[in-house]
């Protein structure tokens, strides 16, 4: 990879991603959608036009992952627009109160025209799920990140796309293959099959589930009407099983690769 498109080597991205975690919420959100944008380099191994980035205003800064629509590829069994998807992925994960998905924003104005931006946890990249799953710690976080996937039905929850920051939270990244209005889900989280749905994300579920259509704005601006239709019968269905699902084995239930 040419050396402008190298970003910094790891060490300095957390501490670049740190600066941003130390905000608060809404500060980092502010900074997203109005702060200048500058691109440090492409990340490597990314399936689409994928850039690491630096969002500053008024001296704070914010390092994120832009991923421009122009840059996206097109895929025979997904609509176009794959960075909606990913602001749809942060809407849902505020709408059930989950806080699982890092801040992530449409900006039209970014270097390479409109795409989305995601804010970069502080993470330790050397943990993935399968190391995340060790630690039974973690677990009840993973079972909401399950419950969280089948509603958005995530196909491609690979084990690289679950981030353990520097504090101990788990997070979820690349949530860009979600929303299908067919069934596609595809992820490693199947450890809890069967568990009872975590109390947690009940009540957001019968809310989402149930509640007057004016409550999902901001999905509906960022998905089709089947596609908005179909989230709330995945929520019904879920609620009305009670339970955490096992692979169907009809389909491809494994993303590939798995990390």
């Amino acid at each position: 990879m040419p050396e402008d498109e190298r970003p910094p080597a790891a060490g300095d991205l957390t501490d670049l991603a740190r600066r941003g975690a130390a905000l608060g919420a809404d500060h980092r959100l502010t900074v997203l959608g109005s702060g200048r944008v500058e691109v440090l380099g492409r990340m490597p191994w990314s399936s689409n036009a994928t850039f690491l980035v630096t969002c500053q205003l008024d001296g704070a800064v914010v390092p994120a992952i832009y991923k421009p629509e122009r840059g996206e590829r097109p895929l025979w069994d997904f609509p176009a627009g794959i960075h909606r998807r990913e602001v749809a992925a942060y809407a849902l994960s505020e709408l059930l109160g989950l806080g699982i998905v890092p801040e992530t924003l449409t900006r039209f104005d970014a270097p390479m025209g409109a795409g989305s931006l995601q804010r970069m946890v502080p993470a330790d990249f050397a943990e993935h799920y399968f190391t995340i799953l060790e630690d039974p710690a973690h677990h009840d976080r993973l079972r909401v990140l399950a419950a969280f996937d089948v509603v958005a039905n995530n196909a491609d929850r690979k084990g690289g796309h679950v981030l353990l920051d520097v504090d101990g939270s788990v997070w979820a990244i690349d949530n860009g293959l979600s929303f299908h209005e067919e069934p596609k889900l595809r992820t490693v989280v199947w450890e809890f099959a069967g568990d009872p749905l975590p109390e947690q994300v009940v009540g957001p579920l019968r809310t989402l589930a149930d509640g007057e259509p004016e409550r999902f704005d901001a999905l509906a601006e960022l998905l089709d009407p089947p596609e908005l239709d179909a989230l709330r019968r995945r929520a019904r269905r879920l609620l009305a099983a009670g339970r955490l699902p096992g692979p169907d084995g009809r389909r491809h239930h494994y993303p590939w690769p798995l990390v």
